[in-house]
């Protein structure tokens, strides 16, 4: 409900007043306020304001008199009432140009006709639409606490706001995260997700809607793809944002004829309302969140005195612990690296990586329930830590499905994070659990170090290399490793030959010369050279079984583990 110029000019004492110009636009615009002004305007017309003046400041001066109409129409007033009769006899013609430039109303209203009844006519009518609305929004502030006190869900709630504001809403967490998803179509939600892993949602930036009412400072306004979003802060007590309610506002819809004072203090009650509700569930979701991460990282590091003990625990947080386990570790390697390209649209990385955790998190529990599987996971230690149900003891290929899956799902969200995984295998008994996670943590380490990062290892692949492994920490091993490379790791070094290279491509093609040349794009008499540099340096013959054997053994044992100790 809203007082438009169109009511005012209906009023008895107004019958008279003429439009002099922006006869073709509207008189539908919403009136806030009404005031006498005379010269000089500086910052006392508001928007949305009636002014009513005699003009006297002018004295007759054209100039003065379009400076002093200019000034109230960038004033954003609706109208300018001005009395005919004494000090204006005309509207001088310069007066009536600027006015229809900007489709601004000037009205003449007749000398006798006091302002003092007009105004108090005018807010008369203002304090009643006020009233009304107050009383009003008084009304769905009940309702939305009787749901609160009812425990209706957030879908309930969401809905009740919608009605009363006639806009769609979208609920989230401090992160952006979508609270209430039922009302929403997949794209709508993955877009969404989009414009919050790219710092665009929700809006960190201070800036404020312009205005003088507290209420809509709180307001912030974000542009996206054509479409206005207002965006309002759910408050906790301390004053931070524990959440936030995002209105659509429809198409060709501006913020000032939508910010009505009713649907403000609709809004603001709903943010109350939704505060409510946001700190109860982030209460639970806290308490429940830390039991299951503490209680996945003890199945993980074997603190479980007995299976009573584990399984008791599990029940109350809704595992099952007599299906069969495997243990996943994820390292995502690049976080602090795109945090580094995104941070100035983050408070910190804290904050960011919390964001990107929750996300990873969101998309491997979806992978789970798609191909139908139990997962417990948690991240601690910079580690994703998982473990997936799987069918039978023998079954990896269930890890490497779901795996598929989860780097499809984060391709598509988190194209440019880079996961590193290890995968255990089943173990039997209580204490599998934690020597599953022991082999996927090995079974990382191997696949790092061997392929690089961003690949996956799988602990029943790494039978050889747990062999090296075992080498590189012997301490005999690691000087006949060390004095085998040594000359050649120290020879790389000063020429950039790569000799070490050299010798496992050669090693690799079984000592045949032409497709070891053409592998490395070597002429083949340089590739003699470095073959015979290698004999010279290790003292190692090339065409002796024992000698291969020991050199290709130092390398790839080198490789494993004792690369930090040769300079």
């Amino acid at each position: 409900m809203i007082l438009t110029l169109e009511d005012i000019l209906h009023y008895e004492n107004l019958k008279n007043a003429r439009i002099i110009t922006g006869k073709n636009v509207e008189n539908e615009r919403n009136i806030q306020w009404i005031s006498v002004i005379e010269m000089p305007v500086e910052n006392f017309v508001r928007k949305n304001e009636v002014v009513l003046t005699t003009a006297i400041g002018c004295n007759n001066d054209v100039e003065i008199f379009v400076t002093f109409v200019q000034d109230i129409i960038d004033s954003e007033a609706t109208a300018l009432m001005i009395a005919m009769g004494r000090h204006i006899f005309d509207i001088p013609r310069e007066v009536i140009e600027l006015a229809e430039k900007h489709d601004f109303k000037i009205i003449e209203i007749p000398w006798e006709i006091r302002f003092s009844s007009i105004v108090e006519e005018v807010m008369k009518d203002i304090n009643d639409i006020q009233y009304k609305e107050r009383e009003k929004s008084e009304e769905v502030q009940q309702e939305l606490l009787k749901l609160i006190l009812q425990d209706k869900d957030l879908n309930h709630i969401s809905k009740f706001i919608q009605r009363h504001i006639n806009c769609t809403i979208v609920i989230t967490d401090r992160l952006g995260s979508i609270q209430e998803k039922n009302g929403q179509t997949q794209a709508f939600i993955k877009k969404w997700e989009t414009y919050v892993l790219q710092g665009i949602l929700p809006l960190r930036k201070e800036t404020t809607l312009v205005s003088h009412d507290p209420m809509i400072q709180k307001f912030q306004m974000v542009e996206i793809d054509g479409k206005c979003i207002l965006q309002l802060p759910v408050l906790q007590v301390l004053g931070d944002a524990q959440g936030y309610i995002f209105v659509m506002l429809p198409p060709n819809t501006s913020v000032d004829s939508y910010l009505t004072q009713y649907h403000v203090n609709v809004l603001e009650h709903a943010a109350t309302t939704v505060a409510l509700w946001l700190s109860r569930k982030n209460a639970i979701e806290a308490t429940k969140i830390s039991l299951r991460s503490d209680f996945v990282q003890e199945l993980a590091k074997g603190e479980f005195a007995s299976y009573d003990q584990a399984n008791s625990r599990a029940k109350l947080l809704g595992y099952n612990l007599k299906r069969k386990y495997i243990s996943i570790v994820g390292f995502p390697e690049n976080l602090q690296l795109l945090f580094e390209k995104r941070k100035k649209d983050y408070d910190s990385f804290v904050h960011w990586l919390e964001s990107m955790i929750h996300y990873i998190e969101e998309e491997i529990f979806y992978a789970s329930q798609s191909i139908k599987r139990e997962v417990m996971m948690t991240y601690q230690g910079e580690q994703l830590l998982i473990f997936l149900e799987v069918p039978s003891k023998t079954e990896n290929e269930g890890a490497t499905n779901f795996l598929d899956l989860v780097e499809r799902r984060l391709g598509n969200l988190l194209p440019e994070v880079i996961i590193s995984w290890g995968v255990g295998c089943y173990c039997e008994d209580f204490e599998g659990f934690a020597e599953s996670y022991q082999n996927a943590n090995v079974a990382l380490n191997i696949g790092r170090r061997k392929k690089g990062i961003g690949h996956r290892m799988m602990y029943e692949n790494t039978r050889v290399d747990r062999v090296l492994l075992n080498l590189a920490q012997n301490n005999e091993m690691k000087e006949v490793i060390m004095s085998t490379l040594e000359p050649l790791v120290q020879y790389d070094g000063q020429s950039n030959m790569d000799l070490i290279s050299t010798f496992s491509a050669y090693n690799q093609y079984h000592g045949n010369v032409s497709q070891t040349a053409r592998s490395l794009n070597l002429h083949r008499q340089s590739l003699l050279y470095r073959l015979r540099k290698i004999e010279s340096l290790t003292g190692l013959s090339l065409i002796d079984p024992d000698d291969l054997f020991l050199l290709e053994l130092s390398i790839k044992t080198w490789k494993m583990g004792v690369s930090e100790k040769i300079t």
